[in-house]
């Protein structure tokens, strides 16, 4: 039978999902949106790259003397708040709208980050800090109302309990198999629903098909689900993982096969090989962020 049934069952039939919109300036980031809108997703992540600077998912100018990208907390933040300006205005207030800050700005300037997001409605802000700076979540919840994700750099319970019990995040995301697999998970889980925290599962392109199954039935046996990131199947994606979830009208939809309801077709995938990293076919994958730098040369915590 699918795991699902193994853990009591379904809680829902579909979990709503979230996408990824992002540009190299404002109105390419709202255009992303509302194509991603058209296909019925209900909630939508907004990034933006920051002229002169360094961004997720662009890279930005270079320290000469180490090679390394720059990144401008306090440009980051402005031109952020831009975005959410327009996109409310542009967007209307019906779409849920959520924002990454993937660990780059100081502490005291997340608080502040926080607060000024409070006038857009957010569905919510991630990873406003870096996993060793967790105790200013204390400071953010005195000073403002924008619901808080968090979670997906951490490892253990140490990390996560106390943002739980004291009710400083409303949404936990780690990354299930980080954190140890379904079974850790879902005791997670179990946890966060006593404080009404719910669940937003990593769930972006680097987590495997089988990865995502996983998440996707926590989704539907957790009573505190609360959104999953998603990443789109494409043509080869379907081709090698059969049973891969499928999204319609924002909603994901597990299969009733057993196990993950996902079988591995090992002939298909041998027509994808991953390449060779002795090659320089994968040169830019070391495991993680790597090294990004404020514009005095200071590694960012991330």
């Amino acid at each position: 039978m699918p795991v699902y049934e193994l853990l009591g069952g379904k809680q829902r039939q579909g979990a709503m999902i979230y996408s990824h919109a992002s540009g190299a300036e404002i109105t390419d980031t709202i255009d992303s949106a509302r194509k991603i809108m058209a296909r019925g997703i209900k909630a939508v992540r907004l990034q933006v790259s920051v002229p002169g600077y360094a961004a997720y998912g662009s890279a930005g100018p270079r320290r000469p003397d180490a090679g390394d990208p720059i990144f401008d907390p306090y440009a980051y933040v402005r031109r952020t708040l831009q975005l959410f300006e327009t996109a409310r205005k542009e967007l209307g207030p019906e779409v849920h709208l959520i924002h990454d800050v993937h660990e780059r700005v100081p502490p005291r300037l997340a608080v502040e980050f926080a607060k000024a997001l409070e006038p857009y409605h957010l569905f919510y802000m991630e990873d406003a800090l870096s996993p060793e700076d967790i105790d200013y979540f204390r400071e953010i919840r005195r000073n403002c109302t924008t619901p808080i994700a968090m979670g997906e750099l951490f490892n253990s319970p140490h990390e996560w309990n106390m943002l739980i019990k004291e009710r400083l995040i409303d949404y936990i995301r780690v990354h299930v198999t980080q954190a140890g697999g379904l079974t850790p998970a879902w005791k997670l889980a179990t946890m966060a629903e006593a404080f009404q925290v719910r669940t937003a599962w990593h769930g972006p392109g680097d987590v495997s098909p089988i990865g995502h199954c996983a998440n996707v039935t926590l989704d539907l046996v957790c009573r505190n689900f609360g959104i999953q990131e998603w990443s789109p199947s494409n043509e080869r994606l379907d081709e090698v993982f059969d049973g891969y979830p499928q999204m319609k009208d924002g909603y994901l939809y597990a299969n009733e096969k057993p196990g993950w309801g996902v079988e591995i077709n090992e002939k298909a995938a041998a027509k994808y090989p991953f390449g060779s990293f002795e090659k320089g076919e994968h040169k830019d994958l070391n495991g993680g962020w790597g090294v990004v730098r404020t514009p005095d040369g200071t590694v960012i915590n991330q």
